[in-house]
């Protein structure tokens, strides 16, 4: 049995995408100057959400941040880590123990992240990589 397509109201969506775009030009990204751009929103979304994933805009969040990390995955290649090991690599680099991040992450989410038995947020990710001052899409699987 076969499902009827579902049908879009474009002129709507031609409304809507219109006022979004002027705003956030939302664009594969392709240069320097479009990744910078892309950070810049992917960070304002992470301050706007903050640990909400049901976040209204918990949607677009993980669209830039799926477009951020894919660039940087063709364009800064580095051999990729596991998120959890990337983390792990950071606390001891900076010499850091577990309840320093608590702040960020509450101590049992952090030990189940580093033990493998849970997954890094794109909202977690964007906190770690502020804590952290680097791009959060480290700690978004490849």
């Amino acid at each position: 049995m076969r499902t009827a397509p579902t049908q879009f109201d474009i002129r709507a969506i031609q409304t809507s995408w219109q006022a979004f775009d002027a705003m956030a030009h939302l664009r594969p990204i392709h240069n320097a100057k479009s990744y910078d751009r892309m950070v810049a929103l992917m960070n304002s979304l992470l301050d706007a959400t903050g640990d909400d994933e049901d976040h209204p805009l918990s949607g677009l969040l993980d669209l830039v941040s799926d477009m951020v990390s894919k660039y940087e995955q063709q364009n800064h290649a580095i051999e990729p880590a596991e998120p959890k090991e990337a983390l792990r690599f950071l606390i001891e680099a900076r010499g850091l123990k577990q309840e320093d991040l608590s702040a960020v992450v509450p101590q049992s989410n952090l030990s189940a992240i580093l033990a493998g038995k849970r997954k890094i947020s794109a909202t977690l990710a964007g906190k770690l990589g502020k804590f952290f001052g680097i791009s959060p899409a480290v700690f978004v699987p490849a």
